[in-house]
């Protein structure tokens, strides 16, 4: 066997570090409270899967691959998986839950899987020349034979196609579903959550076009280092979007920062003495702030922000959070907690919605810590979701 040395150069150190994170953040959405989010689940897997590939590109374009010949082609099932988890996250962050029979939308990555079976059980001179064949084709082969047949689906030969068609359809599907929450509810346009999700859709839907571009310019294999360059500059792009926005990081903090539930500091009233809000404006602001609140019902946004929602009322953050505490004498968090425990106590009541579990139903009506919507319910009510259902139950039957 002819071993080539290692090569480091700038693409390898941008796939490394895109590998490193894509891992860092696949942890990052499984673990602790944000796990329990079915939209996180599907974020982490996605990014792990992501990192996977990236990872043995890494290792084929650099040449590590002549060291550990046996992680050769160990990746390429997740290939039929990344489609389907980038239209669940999509789905689950909007719907708040998974597709209907979603299970079927991996039946390819399972089917690779078993057909991956055929050429990891292979000896080790045949996944040399299956490495040279891909990655160095100028390099002679040597003499292998194989343990089994090596493609039972005979459909290998055509990964880069059903990958491209495969990502193709879900970034479709993807936009699709954005498109449709825009249609049934206008003001989430404005959203920034969602409009991550377009802005991760469109680079999503890129890749089938770079593997157009890409591959016919480059023998087999050669050229995936781009790919993976544009994996990274993806799984960087999330990870700003995860540092920028504070919807990801509001699941982690809610549990142990109770704060922004509390009231405010005694002083606040305060700082309006000087306000020119009149009492005119201040009526006519609150009776627009209702109306909103009862037609779009904007509570149920999970990263509603006072900032927010003071533009959609055409006013300051300033003049409204005086309007909250002069006239309403309740914060901006004791505010959207009101109306969301409303919300959720008529969901608990509502036999259509009896079979609902209590995290969805906190996700339903805003909140992205099952733990938070616990504490703020048992503060409006003095009790938890839980025995709010059980009693709303009890006096049904009787």
């Amino acid at each position: 066997m002819k071993i080539l040395p290692v090569q480091i150069d700038v693409y390898a150190l941008i796939i490394l570090l895109g590998v490193v994170q894509g891992l860092f953040l696949g942890v990052f959405f499984l673990t602790s409270k944000r796990g329990q989010n079915i939209a996180n689940r599907c974020h982490g897997w996605l990014t792990l899967a992501l990192a996977a590939v990236s990872g043995e590109i890494f290792l084929n374009y650099t040449n590590y691959t002549f060291q550990a010949l046996w992680t050769g082609d160990f990746s390429e099932p997740f290939n039929f998986v990344i489609g389907p988890l980038f239209y669940f996250y999509t789905f689950s962050r909007i719907r708040k839950r998974l597709p209907h029979r979603w299970g079927w939308h991996l039946l390819p990555f399972a089917v690779w899987v078993v057909n991956s079976l055929t050429w990891h059980y292979q000896p080790i001179e045949f996944k040399y020349n299956s490495y040279v064949h891909a990655w160095h084709p100028e390099l002679p082969y040597i003499d292998a034979d194989t343990y089994l047949e090596e493609d039972f689906t005979e459909l290998r030969a055509y990964i880069s196609e059903i990958t491209m068609v495969s990502c193709l359809i879900y970034a479709v599907l993807s936009l699709l579903t954005i498109r449709n929450a825009i249609r049934q509810r206008p003001e989430l346009r404005s959203s920034d959550q969602l409009q991550s999700l377009r802005f991760l859709s469109w680079m999503f839907a890129l890749v089938p076009l770079l593997i157009v571009l890409i591959k016919p310019q480059f023998q087999r294999d050669v050229g995936d280092y781009l790919l993976a360059t544009y994996i990274a500059a993806t799984i960087y792009a999330t990870s700003f979007l995860v540092m920028r926005g504070s919807v990801f990081f509001r699941e982690d903090l809610l549990p142990d920062s109770p704060a922004p539930e509390t009231e405010p500091p005694a002083d606040t009233r305060k700082k309006y003495e000087r306000s020119s809000l009149s009492e005119e404006i201040e009526e006519n602001l609150l009776n627009r702030l209702n109306r909103l609140f009862e037609d779009e019902k904007p509570y149920l946004e999970s990263d509603l922000s006072l900032p927010k929602l003071a533009q959609r009322l055409n006013t300051s953050p300033h003049h409204l959070s005086q309007l909250l505490n002069d006239r309403l004498e309740q914060s901006f968090f004791d505010l959207l907690a009101t109306y969301r425990v409303r919300e959720a106590q008529q969901l608990l009541r509502d036999a259509a919605t009896v079979n609902l579990k209590i995290d969805e139903i906190a996700e339903r009506v805003g909140y992205n810590s099952t733990s938070a919507f616990h504490t703020a319910f048992k503060r409006l009510t003095g009790q938890t979701p839980a025995q709010f259902r059980s009693t709303t139950t009890s006096s049904r039957s009787a």
